[in-house]
């Protein structure tokens, strides 16, 4: 395809430049999302170590993979040599390829060699050996995603206990309950915030049994799924590999090549990230609601000032938090009907629209976590009741 000139100082190669030619899309790269990366690199290194117990590729070259890899997963650096865009076409080529050349070439670096001295260790021969896109993108994506949920569920149970608390606090606070805007049967407030908690507790459960779709991986399949250019031995080997690096219950799909075309565990996953959106909108408009006017509406709880609310009004204060929540819940809805299309999109043995799929999951997943962490610390902790309006 001709010859390309590399900028000096880089450790990717011509298919990564090629790439950033042809996807000057969103202006995020693969490297924005450090999951991905890990998940990425935890492939090559998985696939070295199999292919070396199998004997195709020398201890040299396995050993440099290897310790490559386990430099690149140390530090968090070399995520800004991962330049691709995002949105790209090719169903992740271009990412499997930025990642080959980097590891290559951080693997030439440790054998003395200057990087692109490919006839010592080369990206496609030895670092995607026995792999292709195919499964190892899928994969990749699919141990990023697990990486990704840890801070997200933890972020959930800060919630969770923010919300217990206020709970107890306010345990004791009788109030009116309200359906359609109209008051109905009398509680207590504390009452109230127990429903948010336990809600928060549903959606916890539910993040981690969609999760856990994701330890299903079809690593081995190779191209379309039919493990062409593996030996029979390498989808076990790389498998026991992946379980021990990630430390999770990693296993192999039942079935590769249909598992290859297969998107329904991020269909499903995402689903239940827009029922966690929509939950949290539903609390963080009650809030609203709880604290409004502070003269003429309900004023039940009073919310943390967190900023003035008005340039021209003197001393209003807005429920910020709380919208910023809404507005992240909405994000995350638009990126289900993507990921919705996308699953649509895909034909015969492959869907190449995993890249929009990452993109929205991962996106959904940090705009959620640092939502729920803003609305736990500058929100639920502060929000004190006014119990003689209640």
């Amino acid at each position: 395809m001709g010859e390309v000139t590399l900028p000096p100082g880089v450790l990717w190669g011509v298919h990564t430049k090629r790439a950033l030619d042809n996807f000057p899309i969103s202006g995020t790269t693969i490297g924005s999302f450090p999951e991905l990366v890990q998940g990425l690199v935890t492939v090559k290194q998985a696939a070295a170590r199999a292919n070396l117990a199998l004997g195709y590729l020398g201890p040299t070259r396995a050993n440099a993979i290897d310790g490559a890899c386990q430099r690149i997963l140390q530090d968090p650096a070399y995520n800004a040599q991962f330049v691709v865009d995002a949105m790209q076409g090719g169903a992740g080529t271009s990412t499997n390829m930025n990642a080959n050349e980097v590891v290559a070439n951080v693997a030439l670096g440790l054998l003395g060699e200057k990087p692109g001295t490919y006839g010592v260790l080369h990206p496609n021969d030895h670092v995607n050996m026995a792999q292709s896109t195919n499964d190892v993108y899928p994969t990749a994506l699919r141990l990023g995603l697990l990486l990704a949920v840890d801070p997200l569920v933890a972020a959930l149970e800060g919630l969770h206990a923010a919300l217990d608390e206020k709970a107890g606090a306010f345990d004791a606070i009788l109030k009116v309950g309200r359906t359609q805007l109209r008051d109905a049967v009398p509680m207590t407030l504390g009452q109230e915030f127990g429903a948010f908690r336990t809600a928060v507790a549903g959606e916890i459960r539910s993040i981690k049994v969609h999760a856990a779709a994701f330890e299903q991986v079809n690593l081995g399949g190779t191209a379309i799924g039919t493990g062409l250019n593996t030996d029979p031995r390498y989808a076990p080997t790389v498998m026991a590999e992946l379980r021990g690096l990630t430390g999770r219950p990693m296993s192999s799909a039942p079935d590769l090549i249909e598992a290859a075309s297969d998107v329904g565990a991020f269909v499903l996953f995402s689903g239940a990230l827009k029922r966690l959106a929509l939950k949290l909108s539903k609390m963080s408009s009650d809030l609203r609601l709880l604290s409004s006017g502070p003269r003429t509406g309900l004023g039940e709880i009073v919310l943390p000032a967190v900023q003035a609310g008005s340039s021209i009004m003197p001393g209003k204060v807005n429920p910020v938090i709380p919208e910023a929540v809404n507005q992240v819940a909405y994000l995350v809805a638009g990126h289900d009907l993507t990921i919705t299309m996308c699953a649509d999109g895909g034909q015969l043995q492959l869907n190449p629209f995993e890249p929009m799929i990452g993109y929205c999951l991962f996106t959904s997943i940090a705009t959620l976590r640092t939502a729920i962490e803003t609305l736990t610390t500058r929100c639920i902790s502060g929000i004190r009741a006014d119990q003689a309006r209640c």
